[in-house]
């Protein structure tokens, strides 16, 4: 107990995009070499991933959706539902082992083996409708990881914290009628951050109104606006929800070197990000977090701000 848990698997690698697409395997290559040279490997304990259960990815995902991605992948198609959603054979399988690692991370932490842990997984997954890939995501890691506390562990109240830059449509569709797990975005809106949705007043329907809680942040803002946003909106809505467990969807995108968005998030502004949720994530589970990667693109900065969230996870 009191140890940092990470997940990565070089079959994360086989998701294979067409050349120049944003997410590609460097992404976690970046990473790795980054955290080896950091010398903070060796700190970590490993998990090992397996591939997801069909049965926990029908949690959130319907079995016709299901069906329709692994043939996809089968007949070798370049993309599935849209040309940005690049894929190949072994992006079906990927998949499923992104979320066998996400699950496996839940796993070590609510069997204490672990305090926390990091899922340097891909394909990411927040944009995954129940029945729709998106923005390069085709099972939503995070929302099949809530559904699987929530059935395979009793918690009843789950917190999902995404600071992707792109806000996470899919996340926020899956659970907006559920007033058992709260969403929090901040993202950049409007302007051309995909998918455009995510706007203040979009809180939630019916017995899960009031359970989603958006900060769009304008293009071109950065630091002032993510501090006063998360300290207004996700520090008193997530205290007064008091959730037992906690995932993020964690996007290094929104920093001012990253081309896939307009936002001036610095190094700095990062690390409020992290200290904020974090300071949060201790009142409210003793330190017990997953957290799962999601975006960020420029290869460069993208080693150095996982490495500095790894850093503040390990120091819970």
């Amino acid at each position: 107990m009191g140890k940092t848990g990470f997940v990565f698997d070089e079959r994360y690698l086989q998701h294979q995009t067409f050349n120049g697409h944003p997410e590609c395997a460097k992404r976690l290559t970046a990473i790795m070499d980054g955290l080896a040279g950091d010398g903070l490997l060796d700190d970590l304990v490993k998990i090992a991933a397996k591939p997801a259960n069909q049965r926990w990815i029908e949690t959130v995902h319907n079995i016709h959706y299901i069906m329709k991605f692994e043939e996809a992948c089968l007949w070798g198609l370049p993309d599935f539902e849209h040309q940005d959603n690049s894929i190949c054979r072994e992006s079906y399988e990927t998949a499923l082992l992104a979320v066998g690692g996400v699950l496996k991370a839940i796993d070590a932490v609510m069997n204490d083996e672990v305090k926390n842990a990091f899922c340097a997984v891909r394909p990411p997954g927040h944009h995954a409708e129940a029945n729709q890939a998106m923005g390069f995501c085709y099972f939503n890691n995070v929302a099949i990881g809530a559904r699987y506390l929530q059935k395979q562990y009793d918690i009843e109240k789950v917190c999902i914290i995404d600071f992707d830059v792109h806000h996470g449509n899919g996340t926020q569709h899956i659970f907006d009628t559920d007033n058992s797990v709260f969403y929090y975005s901040i993202h950049e809106h409007p302007s051309f951050a995909y998918p455009g949705t995510g706007r203040e007043f979009e809180t939630g329907f019916s017995s899960g109104e009031g359970f989603t809680k958006n900060s769009p942040v304008l293009p071109g803002r950065g630091d002032e606006e993510y501090r006063e946003k998360l300290l207004s909106d996700l520090v008193p809505a997530f205290k007064e929800f008091a959730p037992e467990a906690v995932l993020l969807s964690a996007g290094f995108d929104a920093h001012e070197n990253d081309l896939m968005s307009g936002t001036n998030l610095s190094t700095e502004g990062y690390d409020f990000v992290n200290d904020t949720i974090f300071d949060l994530v201790r009142a409210s589970t003793g330190g017990r977090v997953v957290s799962v990667l999601e975006g960020g693109y420029d290869l460069q900065i993208l080693p150095v701000l996982v490495a500095n969230h790894i850093r503040k996870l390990m120091a819970i």
